[in-house]
């Protein structure tokens, strides 16, 4: 070889080394910065409750509700599985805490006219949930559509023999000491009594409080209930999500929409009713004729999506005290009625089993797609009041 095609040579190897050194640094650099933004774990605050960083761009989809999140937020949720809690709507229960953290809120009367609310969280962190009351059989039929073992927390509940025994029949269904989050069975620092929170005197029985970060930690660190169970089993094998779409443009959406609904009449404290506002295109809720207000956020609860759910109301005849448990016929099919972007969907619902998905469908029989937010059912007596303006 001789001195200029070594000279050449020598450059070409100098030219390869240098390269690929350049490539490789930049390769270590920016590597650790993609990691760092997947798995730089949420801040845990103060008071227990999760605090996500809110500059990360938001493009995973809440299986729940189809709300856009970051990817920090996605790898949280993914530790656990779906939390349901049995939020109170008494008179001296308002306001409530937690209600406008949930991905999903289902409402029913519980007993009396008085309505309840299951509020059903997994891709947000609520820092108080309750006043928590009692279970009811056909929340737990709600709340068994949420895969395998979902978390199930409530302070007692019905357990008259017969068919409104929501205890037996968490019981039968094998949920008892496992996803089952009875508090009367697992107490303080998981549950609390707060006498002072409301600032006036009500009965102990509307002072129970919890946490979801609280009942999550329970569940893993008690019932070895993560997002799988002790066997390894992942929640959502079978699992129905809900196929999700953007919010329609603002010249496709109504203009004005108020929604009344009475679900016993006469029982004017537990009227609801949503305003749609075109703006934002979220509905705001009323609760007996005043704003319903979130304790925590102080602001007005709203939802992408109501869904009103006709279905009979039978009392349970189990011989509990002026027989006040109730029966819903929620499995089979009945009439939905949907509001979402400012518009009335006349359709219908259908719910197979115990354990199957509420499915949602327009009057041509097509599923609905929701927008990505807060979806809230309303289950509503074939007695009950349903007026549109």
């Amino acid at each position: 070889m001789n001195k200029k095609n070594l000279i050449v040579a020598l450059l070409a190897v100098a030219l390869f080394v240098f390269t690929t050194g350049v490539f490789m640094a930049l390769f270590s650099y920016l590597l650790p910065v993609k990691q760092l933004v997947k798995t730089v774990p949420p801040t845990k605050l103060a008071n227990g409750s999760i605090s996500f960083d809110a500059s990360l761009p938001k493009t995973e989809e809440c299986p729940l509700n189809g709300v856009k999140y970051s990817s920090q937020q996605r790898a949280w949720w993914e530790k656990h599985r779906p939390l349901g809690v049995m939020i109170e709507n008494h008179t001296e229960a308002r306001p409530q805490s937690g209600l406008s953290f949930a991905d999903v809120v289902y409402e029913a009367v519980a007993e009396g006219g008085i309505t309840r609310f299951l509020a059903v969280f997994y891709c947000q962190d609520a820092p108080q949930v309750g006043p928590v009351r009692s279970a009811r059989t056909y929340y737990i039929d709600f709340m068994s559509e949420y895969g395998t073992s979902p978390l199930y927390a409530h302070v007692g509940g019905a357990n008259a023999s017969g068919p409104a025994d929501a205890l037996g029949q968490l019981d039968t269904y094998g949920w008892s000491g496992y996803n089952d989050l009875n508090q009367f069975s697992i107490g303080f620092p998981t549950f609390w009594r707060d006498y002072d929170r409301l600032g006036h005197t009500v009965a102990t029985e509307h002072t129970m409080y919890s946490a979801t970060t609280k009942l999550w930690d329970f569940a893993k660190t008690n019932r070895d209930l993560t997002n799988v169970d002790k066997e390894g089993n992942v929640w959502d094998t079978k699992f129905v999500k809900y196929t999700f779409k953007d919010d329609a443009v603002a010249s496709e959406r109504g203009t004005s929409q108020s929604i009344h609904l009475e679900f016993w009449k006469g029982n004017s404290d537990y009227y609801a009713d949503w305003t749609y506002d075109p703006t934002t295109n979220m509905y705001k809720r009323s609760n007996g004729g005043a704003p319903h207000i979130d304790f925590d956020t102080k602001k007005q609860i709203t939802a992408k999506a109501v869904v009103v759910l006709s279905m009979a109301e039978l009392n349970a005849g189990d011989g509990y005290e002026n027989n006040i448990h109730l029966l819903y016929q929620n499995k089979g099919t009945g009439k939905a009625t949907i509001f979402m972007d400012g518009k009335q969907i006349k359709g219908t619902w259908r719910k197979d089993t115990r354990t199957s998905r509420t499915l949602v469908y327009d009057a041509s029989g097509n599923p609905i797609k929701f927008d990505r937010g807060l979806i809230w059912f309303t289950v509503l007596p074939l007695e009950g009041v349903l007026s549109v303006k």
